[in-house]
């Protein structure tokens, strides 16, 4: 038998190729490096556009449904000049004392520990004065604030 071109003899099969089991990591860092340019240019978009000072507080903040209760709630009332109202003491039209207002608060909550707390902040009033008396309720013991806002003109 005469050998062929190749060098193999006419009569012999081939032999298979023995396949590679590796995985090619370049298109795969190529587009790693796709993504990670895309989200270096898009991170520092996400910023908030306005940068603020807020007031320091121990709060947690929650939004619940308000609890149906028999009992009319404890309401903390701030206006634009940041002046306290209390619709349980003695005078509610009347400004109550910022320590009065923590004492008679904290009475009334271990009377009544289920009784709903909420502030109403005028929507001029300063945001720390607010801040200031949803701090004092939670010395005061409340176990949970809400916040009493006006629903958009239009709905009920």
């Amino acid at each position: 038998m005469a050998a062929s071109a190749g060098g193999q003899t006419r009569g012999r099969p081939r032999r298979a190729r023995r396949q590679v089991a590796e995985i090619n990591v370049v298109p795969y860092i190529d587009v790693m490096l796709v993504l990670l340019v895309i989200f270096m240019i898009t991170a520092p978009l996400l910023r908030t556009a306005v940068e603020i000072d807020l007031p320091d507080a121990d709060i947690e903040a929650t939004a619940a449904a308000p609890n149906q209760q028999s009992e009319e709630p404890l309401i903390l009332t701030v206006n634009q000049e940041g002046i306290w109202y209390l619709n349980v003491a003695d005078e509610p039209d009347e400004p109550i004392d910022r320590v009065d207002a923590e004492k008679t608060i904290s009475a009334i909550v271990r009377l009544s520990p289920d009784r709903r707390v909420v502030v109403a902040g005028d929507t001029n009033a300063d945001y720390g004065q607010i801040m200031e008396g949803m701090v004092m309720l939670k010395r005061a013991g409340a176990a949970a604030i809400d916040l009493i806002t006006e629903p958009p003109a239009g709905q009920p």
